[in-house]
């Protein structure tokens, strides 16, 4: 299934080539400054709308951060 550790580092690669700092990124989506922390250490997910945000935000499909396309635009 989804892995919440993997979402999380495919959040942090898609940031890195936006030049996206990820702190701008929680701030503007209005979620913790720990929440990729907790993802990567204690694999705790996120609620979908938040998921949603963070897609929005770097211009990527959900689908892409779940790792179910390597594609960034599928289901755009």
């Amino acid at each position: 299934m989804y892995n919440a550790q993997q979402t999380a580092e495919k959040i942090k690669a898609q940031a890195k080539c936006q030049n996206i700092l990820i702190k701008n990124m929680l701030e503007e989506c209005d979620l913790n400054k720990n929440t990729l922390s907790s993802m990567l250490s204690r694999g705790s997910w996120l609620q979908a709308n938040n998921l949603a945000l963070i897609a929005d935000y770097l211009d990527c499909s959900v689908d892409y951060l779940l790792g179910r396309t390597d594609n960034p635009e599928v289901n755009k």
